[in-house]
């Protein structure tokens, strides 16, 4: 069983950033891919960005794309997600979420292990 606790959310103005931090329970950090989603209220779960296991590649969804950065680091059992340039439509709870097989890292459906979630309040 792993345990994912993220942090870093708050409230922030348009055009600002936050980093969202994610705290893995594991020794074993690096056999997992790690991925972003959020959640707006009254939508469904999206896609935001993700990392795989072995090569750091990285993943995002095109809202995101060239705002968003994730990285990880396997010595801290965390990964990291920066967000520049933020939009109130970005406005959501962020989870975090850790993938053993490393497949389809754009569903949520493949992760294994979620965290509780924090929220990013962006204000036009």
């Amino acid at each position: 069983q792993v345990q994912l606790v993220e942090s870093g959310g708050g409230l922030v103005q348009a055009g600002g950033s936050l980093r969202l931090s994610c705290v893995a329970s594991t020794r074993t950090f690096s056999n997992y891919a790690m991925g972003w989603f959020r959640q707006a209220r009254g939508k469904e779960r999206e896609f935001v960005a993700a990392i795989d296991r072995n090569f750091g590649n990285t993943y995002y969804a095109d809202s995101v794309k060239g705002r968003f950065t994730i990285s990880r680091d396997n010595a801290k059992s965390t990964v990291y997600l920066q967000m520049n340039s933020l939009k109130p439509e970005d406005t959501a709870v962020y989870y975090c979420a850790a993938d053993h097989c490393g497949s389809g890292l754009r569903e949520g459906r493949h992760y294994e292990y979620w965290g509780q979630g924090t929220q990013v309040t962006v204000s036009s």
